[in-house]
């Protein structure tokens, strides 16, 4: 896959390289009351029915790349139950450098997180040091969700690779409160208002153009996984929608500034954009199967995953939650050539169904790591590390 478009100042590509965790430990993370564990480079397997834990072992790994759970809940919910608070600890190598990344968190305290054993002043500082994407059931809701999910897809994979998006949105977010506040107290002052708006205007033809370039150099790569794991049949695209597409933030808030005052808050701007979805001419939500938008998020996590390793100095971690249910098995085995390619770097991965890990890790070349997880512990006795001989002769091997 291959593809080669100009950017302005938002997107620099360049060679990526590896990065890898090496070990993690958690500590009354959701239901995993205390574990170590030590990965191998290439391929980890976590396998056990569900609500075993799996996918939390999954989420503590995300957590400490963004600072918090892949699904957005309180920070108190991801403390077990009944503890004061949490720990995780991940060493890893990133571009032949050692890091030590730890976040601790305790109830009613704010989290503290902390980059070889210095803490960050600012939480922004950490994002996009550790590119990782995810690929989870909760994908869902970026066919089936409000618009905020998908704004949320963009930001979150611009902001990775370019820390002026992120700074952007904060400030976006900042004025955007800041205007909204001063509307629910019916504040009259033009001035004031200007001055807030200039803010808002100045960050919104920011993210505006970084998202609009985003879109162009990302459909074509979404479409290439699509494909390759949908095969030919059907078409499939992106579309950016932005009130900013034919206007100006100056003009669209002096043209709504009375009507947000009945409203009560900022009806219209870049934090009402949305990502169109599309199947054909139809809106991928309204006519996609149920196959066809796990293939549809599937492919879009997978192009995530090839912009921000173009975008990024390092190679990201991909995790690979219970993928292949709800698939027809020809799905499935164009996924299992799709993720076995050399252009991945380490993967962990989940899943009930042994036969679909046995077969990726039959295809790949190296050392690769299975784990079988139950109520929430992996004990010594339940990993295993293996190498390709290994895996040719004991493709069936009870661990």
């Amino acid at each position: 896959m291959y593809f080669c478009v100009k950017f302005c100042t938002f997107f620099s590509f360049e060679a990526s390289k590896d990065m890898i965790l090496r070990n993690i430990s958690i500590l009354n993370y959701k239901n995993v009351a205390e574990a170590h564990l030590d990965f191998s480079p290439n391929v980890n397997c976590l396998i056990g029915d569900n609500g075993m834990g799996k996918t939390n072992i999954l989420d503590a790994i995300y957590y400490l790349s963004f600072c918090k759970g892949y699904i957005n809940q309180s920070d108190a919910s991801v403390i077990r139950h009944g503890e004061p608070f949490m720990m995780l600890q991940g060493k890893y190598t990133r571009r032949d450098v050692d890091e030590d990344i730890s976040v601790s968190l305790q109830r009613g305290k704010r989290k503290v997180v902390r980059r070889g054993g210095k803490e960050y002043q600012r939480l922004s500082q950490h994002i996009g040091l550790l590119p990782l994407v995810m690929v989870s059931p909760m994908d869902w809701d970026l066919i089936r969700g409000a618009s905020e999910e998908r704004r949320r897809f963009m930001d979150q994979i611009i902001s990775q690779g370019n820390p002026e998006y992120l700074d952007a949105l904060i400030k976006y977010n900042k004025a955007l409160e800041q205007r909204n506040s001063m509307i629910r107290r019916d504040f009259r002052d033009a001035l004031l208002y200007e001055t807030v708006e200039a803010a808002m205007c100045d960050a919104a033809q920011r993210l505006h153009e970084a998202r609009r370039q985003w879109v162009e150099v990302f459909t074509p790569i979404f479409m290439d996984y699509y494909h390759a794991v949908a095969g030919d049949g059907e078409q499939v695209s992106l579309r950016y929608d932005s009130v900013l597409n034919g206007s100006t933030m100056h003009d669209v808030l002096a043209a709504n500034r009375e009507r947000d005052m009945v409203l009560g808050y900022t009806s219209r701007g870049v934090h009402r954009d949305d990502l169109e979805l599309m199947l054909g001419d139809h809106s991928m939500r309204r006519t996609g199967s149920q196959g066809q938008c796990k293939t549809y998020t599937i492919a879009l996590r997978m192009a995530q995953y090839e912009f921000l390793r173009k975008a990024s100095p390092t190679t990201p971690i991909l995790l690979l939650d219970d993928i292949f249910d709800k698939l027809d098995a020809k799905r499935v085995e164009r996924i299992v050539d799709v993720v076995s390619s050399d252009r991945f770097g380490q993967i962990f991965i989940t899943d009930t169904n042994r036969t679909h890990l046995d077969e990726i890790m039959h295809r790949l070349q190296g050392e690769h790591c299975m784990m079988v997880v139950r109520d929430g512990m992996v004990n010594d006795d339940d990993a295993l590390r293996y190498d390709d001989d290994d895996v040719n002769s004991n493709s069936n091997l009870d661990i």
